[in-house]
């Protein structure tokens, strides 16, 4: 080849990069100024680098099986960024797939058909105030959150973290607080920056000034001798799990709501978004997002429901070691669990499958459910052998929840992938509930064996933001519908 050709396979991809590269600064505009979320087939583009733009767009001939280049794309980015809109989740694969290849462009210009499709949110004017967010616990689900919370800081961002509140105070601890949060074995490092302010007692994080308080119980702080008010408190402990404990939260000044990030005990509401986040009402001040576990299978479980119906089944899951194991033998005061977690599997009880139930009524008394702890840090699996109430086939089954995934109100929770080598480290840092892994799905006429992933630290986390969202009134709409 002539030294002054260019080999086209890198000519292709340099053309990927640099849409890539003009696609970046409008993505954030677009959710600074306006609190407009930009997908991909599901993928959020918001903070990512050029090659998961890239890879995100490859999900579209995943799907479709018709190829959506950037440069075809990227048109309909630049209309959008150029308009007044409202807060909302605009899925641009959709968008630009839609009016280039699905026939929805009715002969309407591309900026005409962004108005009709995206009419929920154009000329609308944004009537949804800001929430103060107040951390209770910093542990692993606690820094996950705040990273969730401070990626999404802008002048329009509604979620506001205020502070973290822990025990302790000692030499150093704010120090240790915010190495934490800066490095992560399992996630990796923070994406931004983040400073120590002694003399405010607070982590700077990417332009967020996060307050450290120190107090030994839920009613001890007053929020508003920091500029809290109204807060919704997230408790990450696990320490309280019922209306009398979690109720101490609403005794200190500045309150007005408390979110559990563990099963709940007694009437609380248990929340798994996305399948009965509608039950939460303005009058719920103490809500339950539930478990990892409960999260991962009850939205397919649901899908399964509604399109199969489901008479019985077992839910198995294997599980990641929790800090609630020991590293090595020691005295532990359940059982089994007081054996070294990175060097055995440990059966244990879950209450994940019975729990499904106070999120899905339909299916009380029908589920059964039991764990294995194994030796890997991160994300789980449940294996769900189910009895349908219809016969189907592996086929049909896998079509059906690879539809869920991409057209439905399940499309946030429930992902879906068709690879023949995914292992659980490819999945850390999954926004989704769960993972529906088609190629280990066995149907056999009415009984059918299912294998979904979680992160059940990660996607967790996004589901318990999704559930805070929703007792701030912040529902925004996903788009096009």
């Amino acid at each position: 080849m002539n030294s002054t050709q260019q080999d086209p396979t890198l000519s292709s991809w340099q053309e990927r990069q640099e849409y890539a590269e003009l696609m970046q600064p409008l993505i954030g505009k677009l959710y600074r100024n306006f609190g407009v979320e930009i997908l991909v087939y599901g993928r959020s583009l918001l903070n990512v680098d050029t090659i998961n733009i890239i890879k995100a767009h490859r999900l579209i001939r995943r799907y479709e099986g018709q190829k959506v280049r950037l440069r075809e794309s990227f048109p309909f980015l630049e209309a959008m960024a150029k308009m007044q809109l409202a807060p909302g989740r605009v899925d641009l694969g959709k968008l630009a797939y839609g009016y280039l290849f699905a026939g929805k462009d009715d002969g309407l210009s591309v900026e005409d058909y962004i108005r009709r499709e995206l009419s929920d949110i154009v000329d609308v004017a944004d009537s949804i105030e800001p929430r103060d967010v107040v951390l209770y616990g910093f542990g692993r689900i606690g820094r996950l959150l705040a990273r969730l919370l401070i990626e999404r800081n802008g002048a329009n961002n509604k979620m506001r973290l205020r502070a973290i509140v822990v025990r302790g105070g000692r030499e150093g601890d704010l120090e240790k607080r915010a190495s934490l949060l800066r490095r992560d074995s399992i996630h990796g490092q923070f994406n931004g920056s983040i400073t120590v302010d002694k003399e405010n007692n607070s982590i700077k994080a990417n332009g967020t000034s996060i307050r450290v308080i120190y107090s030994d119980g839920p009613d001890q702080v007053d929020y508003t001798q920091y500029g809290i008010d109204n807060a919704i408190v997230i408790d990450n402990t696990g320490i309280w799990k019922d209306e009398d404990g979690l109720g101490l939260h609403l005794k200190s000044k500045g309150v007005a709501k408390v979110l559990l990030t563990a099963p709940s005990k007694g009437d609380i509401k248990n929340i798994v978004f996305g399948v009965n986040d509608k039950d939460i009402t303005d009058g719920d001040r103490i809500v339950s997002a539930a478990s990892c576990t409960t999260n991962a299978i009850t939205p397919v479980l649901k899908a399964l429901n509604d399109e199969f119906g489901i008479n019985n089944g077992h839910v198995e899951t294997v599980h990641s070691y929790t800090n609630d194991q020991n590293l090595i033998d020691n005295y532990h005061k359940a059982e089994r669990r007081g054996r070294s977690a990175p060097l055995n599997m440990v059966i244990t009880s879950t209450g994940a499958a019975k729990a499904v139930a106070k999120a899905l009524p339909e299916l009380k008394g029908k589920l059964t459910g039991n764990a294995i702890r194994v030796p890997t840090p991160n994300v789980s699996m449940a294996i769900m052998n189910l009895n349908l109430a219809k016969p189907t086939s592996r086929d049909e089954l896998n079509a059906y929840l690879r539809d869920t995934a991409l057209h439905s109100e399940l499309e946030n929770q429930i992902d879906y992938t068709a690879s023949t080598e995914i292992v659980s480290s490819d999945l850390v840092g999954s926004r989704y509930a769960g993972i529906v892994d088609s190629q280990a799905t066995i149907v056999e006429d009415d009984r059918a064996v299912l294998y979904v992933w979680y992160d059940n630290e990660f996607g967790y986390s996004c589901q318990v933001v999704r559930v805070a969202e929703a007792m701030a009134g912040l529902k925004v709409p996903s788009l096009p519908r």
